[in-house]
């Protein structure tokens, strides 16, 4: 009778529970959001949701919601806040914790105009779509060395061999970082990533990921120092530049975009470029498609971009009170913005679980929408093109190396992308 009654108690509580974001929190589910993100989908394309933001908040489903949040100047990127007090922080920890969080809030990411037209006009002239098409030809050269190397092994590890260093190194060469660098700088680009997505992390854990921000700013503290003696033509330099002429960047401003342009810079493309070769692993056919017509690939990078995001989602806070679909959100109020809810909406998309190589571009968000639409998308979109069209051209017929229930995910709710995609060539 008790088991009986234990059964029923745990079956009322299970039908009780509510599909919502605090399931990405389960490894299981992290693995592939997608259903859930359909069956969250049936609770409106706006809902309450008790593990969004701090305090909880509306997570917003729709393409059409989430395009007009973003593009509403009442809805605000600025949200990241230091603590009143840093007493929390154990001794050892807390010059670091100070620190990034003194400079974090300066980061495109967390700021609004006028602050945010003004620093992201400056960074941006390095990502202008002239500016990223000088650059073709070096990615080509950096995609053809990669595999090259590839051919040789007669292997291939994606994410090892090609979806980390290629990005890296482009974006450190375009900041005038040495690329022997890169194996620090991923490594605190990892932790940046964890400061930013923090809800799967330990305490522990956490404060190990700021120390690593804090050791990433201090690394181009000497870079800065350097430059003084021997500057050069290059984004740091330009940066650098502003910072010293009429107090158009602070230090902390300096510093924290440096961070985010190098740490953003690789991060997220290597998650396309590994994510989208497990789709197309997955559905061989569709692979099959770019190797006998390459013209697909530009299309198809946007429908990878499309299908399975590197970002799947970002947050927002509301300024003053707006009406967003059926709801008004109240002032103060935190909005998780589901990117990868978004460019999966029935209402929007034809078979919007079906991967297509072939469908035509369609307002992706996974970059975004409105003044904080990724300024590094150009960039991204040609490294990705790069490396599908090289892939194709050279390993018609790849295969998973592994069982698909050996893959391993990024322990993160905000990026997702893979630990490792062995594949055979």
């Amino acid at each position: 009778m008790a088991q009986e009654q234990t059964a029923q108690t745990a079956q009322t509580t299970q039908q009780q529970h509510l599909p919502g974001i605090g399931d990405l929190r389960d490894p299981k589910i992290r693995a592939n959001p997608y259903p859930l993100y359909d069956r969250m989908r049936e609770r409106g394309a706006i809902f309450w949701d008790e593990a969004a933001g701090n305090q909880g908040g509306w997570a917003v489903m729709s393409h059409h919601l989430v395009t007009t949040a973003l593009r509403d100047p009442r809805v605000a990127a600025e949200r990241l806040e230091a603590p009143p007090s840093f007493d929390w922080a154990p001794e050892q920890f807390r010059t670091a914790v100070e620190r990034v969080f003194r400079a974090m809030p300066h980061q495109l990411l967390f700021i609004d105009p006028p602050d945010h037209t003004r620093l992201r006009g400056l960074i941006n002239k390095a990502f202008t779509p002239r500016m990223v098409e000088n650059m073709r030809p070096r990615i080509t050269e950096l995609t053809n060395e990669r595999l090259d190397a590839i051919e040789r092994a007669g292997k291939m590890e994606v994410i090892e061999d090609l979806a980390y260093p290629l990005p890296a190194i482009v974006i450190a060469e375009m900041l005038g970082v040495p690329p022997e660098d890169r194996d620090k700088f991923i490594q605190w680009a990892s932790d940046f990533g964890g400061f930013l997505d923090s809800s799967t992390l330990s305490m522990e854990e956490v404060l190990h990921a700021i120390q690593g921000v804090s050791d990433f700013m201090d690394y181009f503290r000497e870079i800065i120092a350097r430059r003084h003696v021997e500057p050069r033509d290059d984004l740091l330099q330009a940066m650098l530049t502003a910072h010293e002429r009429d107090d158009k960047l602070t230090e902390d401003e300096l510093l924290a975009n440096l961070v985010l342009v190098l740490a953003a810079g690789h991060g997220t493309t290597t998650h396309l470029i590994g994510n989208g070769m497990l789709a197309l692993l997955r559905q061989p056919s569709e692979y099959q498609r770019l190797v006998d017509d390459p013209s697909l690939i530009p299309g198809a990078v946007a429908e990878l971009l499309r299908y399975d995001p590197p970002v799947q989602l970002t947050g927002r806070r509301v300024r003053e009170e707006i009406p967003l679909g059926d709801v008004k959100v109240e002032a103060g109020q935190h909005l998780t913005i589901l990117l990868a809810a978004a460019n999966r909406d029935p209402d929007y998309y034809a078979d919007p679980n079906k991967l297509d190589v072939g469908r035509p571009e369609n307002r992706i968000l996974s970059f975004g929408q409105g003044i904080h639409f990724c300024l590094g998308a150009p960039l991204a979109r040609l490294e990705a093109e790069i490396v599908f069209r090289g892939l194709t051209q050279r390993f018609p017929h790849p295969r998973l190396a592994i069982a698909e229930e050996e893959l391993e995910w990024q322990p993160s709710v905000v990026f997702r992308g893979l630990l490792a995609l062995p594949v055979e060539i």
